[in-house]
This record gives structure tokens, sequence and C-alpha cells, in this order.
């Protein structure tokens, strides 16, 4: 398991961090997020970036997470591409246990602000460093927007929605498991019979898309959209046409990539054309103007990486979601 352990750090290199930038604009502070990251209290302390691993956090940590201290610094709803860390974010994390994030191009601010911890014990999950050969360098389709390289980039780039596979879920959960474990050997043994539970919900939610995809007569999708679902599509042998890919900082498509995808809406005669959370649809709603499908209806798939912690607070999980993804797909595919 990938797991790394940090230096001293000292406070003037946490305020610098906070001017780091990620993917994209700046933020709202998510101090509500922050449930005493800060190890002032004796009580373990994990940060998570995003909400998958905050979830998963809270499932392997069961009934003991109300006894920890676990912060979601994105609980504002921001996309991961367009997260910037605040100072309030950047001592969470200098002080915390066990700090767990995705890796990749919009996680670059994390060695920065690692480079030297607090607490010269913590244990740090890169999701992309832990799951190795298993994480997908990003695909261009045909039709697709292509951004532009900087002069001298051809640095291999990475999709990094690895939580989009209920495989990778399983994973990282055990990971989590460990490193709680780990960091709190007395409460161990619950810990693994929590992941053990945990496990049986992630194997059951599979079987459940399984049954949807297997013997779908059209396997081909249409996004009007980014697609961050790569790893949800290979894991059950769909495939698919998109404005942009899943990391995409581009929101306008040319006429050529609206027509090339309104051609494939006619000759693979959906009746459906897809996009993410928070989309306005506008892409979407140009190829279907543009096609001959105008009954095409526009359908949602949550890539569950914009959840407020007003959604946390109304019930919302990680399998509710892929729960919520799975019944959109048994329409379409059914």
């Amino acid at each position: 398991m990938f797991i790394r352990k940090t230096g001293i750090i000292s406070l003037a290199m946490a305020v610098a961090a906070a001017g780091l930038t990620g993917c994209g604009a700046s933020r709202e502070s998510d101090t509500a997020a922050v449930t005493g990251g800060a190890k002032t209290s004796g009580k373990l302390s994990v940060v998570c970036t995003i909400f998958p691993e905050y979830d998963w956090v809270k499932q392997v940590m069961g009934d003991h997470a109300d006894e920890a201290n676990v912060t979601y610094l994105l609980s504002s709803g921001t996309d991961l591409h367009n997260y910037q860390p605040t100072a309030s974010d950047i001592m969470s994390i200098s002080s915390c246990d066990i700090f767990i994030h995705v890796g990749g191009e919009s996680d670059k601010w994390v060695d920065d602000a690692l480079d030297e911890a607090v607490n010269k014990d913590m244990q740090v999950i890169d999701l992309m460093e832990l799951l190795g050969d298993s994480a997908k360098e990003e695909e261009i389709k045909e039709g697709m927007e292509a951004e532009e390289e900087e002069d001298g980039d051809d640095e291999v780039e990475y999709d990094e929605h690895v939580w989009l596979s209920l495989k990778n879920a399983k994973v990282v959960c055990s990971a989590i498991s460990e490193a709680l474990s780990k960091a709190d050997p007395d409460n161990a043994a619950d810990y693994s019979s929590s992941l053990a539970d945990y496990t049986k919900k992630l194997d059951d939610m599979d079987e459940s898309f399984r049954a949807v995809t297997e013997n779908a007569e059209n396997k081909t999708l249409i996004f009007g959209d980014r697609f961050p679902f790569r790893y949800l599509f290979d894991d059950y042998g769909l495939d698919y046409y998109a404005a942009f890919v899943g990391c995409s900082a581009e929101s306008e498509a040319s006429f050529s990539t609206i027509s090339f995808l309104s051609d494939k809406l006619n000759e693979l005669e959906c009746d459906t054309i897809f996009t993410i959370e928070n989309s306005d649809k506008s892409i979407a709603e140009a190829v279907i103007r543009n096609s001959d499908r105008k009954d095409c209806t526009v359908a949602e798939l949550n890539s569950i990486q914009s959840v407020s912690m007003n959604d946390v607070n109304s019930g919302v999980t990680y399998l509710s979601l892929m729960q919520q993804n799975c019944d959109v797909l048994a329409e379409y595919l059914g």
C-alpha cells in the first residue's frame, strides 16, 4: 500500500501554501467542513479532499466515526479541478493523522503542502499512486475537443476519476482500514469488520451494474459534456462519445464537435443524450437541435465530485449516488 510519511513544517510554509492554485478558479472557504482537523482534542484526525474518500472513511470507521475528527475539504461542492486550498485547509492537513487525496494534475499543490508537516507520523494515501497500473491515461476520443498543450509539455496525463470504479473503491477502502488500524490499533478489529460489511455492499452494487449492462443492445452513450466516467464504463464494457475529456476546463464546444455528436446521435438512433451534474445542458441541447432526433431527452449521470455538506447532511452517500447512476443507466439501456 502506498502510504507515506512527512516531516516537520513551519507556520510560514502553511500560510505560503495557501496561495497555491489547483486547475481552475479560486473558491470560497470550506471552513464549515472542518470538524476539527487540527489535533487539539486528542481525537484521531482524518482529512479528505473529495466526497468519496470522506464517505469511505465514515463507512470504515463505523460507530467510531463520531469519536474522530473527519474533515471534508471540498464540502462547499467545489469541483475537484477548481479546488484551491485555504490557509485553514493547509493547517488542518499539516497536523492530521491521516490525509487522503486523489493525486494527479489537480493535486499538484499537495507536495508543497506536505513537504514538512507538523505531524511527522502522518499517513498519506494518494489514490492514483495506490492504484498503480489500474490508473488509466486520459483518453481523447474521435470528435472530442482537444485542449492545446503547452510547448514542450509531453507528460502523460491520467484520468483522475478513479473513485467511479467500484473495484477501485474496494482497494481504497482496504487502504483506509489499514491506515486507521495503524493510527488507532485499539479499534483495529472494528475497522476490519466494518470494511468487510462495506465491501459486501460494494460487491452488491457491482452486481447491480452488471445486471443492467450485461445484456444491453446499445452500449454506446453520447455525452454533450465532459466525460469523467471512463473507469465506470470500462468496468462494464460501455462505450461513449463526448465533447470533452473528464478533466477539461473547457465549457464551449466548437461547431465541428457539436456536428459530430449530432451525427452520432442519428447514427446510433439514441433517444437520450447525457450530461454530468450541475451542467447547464447547453451543449447537449445544441447537439439535439442539430440532429434528426428532436425528441431526444437529456439525462444526467453523477460524477460524485461536487457533493456539498448540505448533501451529506441530507443523507447522500457514495453508494446512493452510484445507485442513482445505475438507475439512470437501467432506464436507458433497458
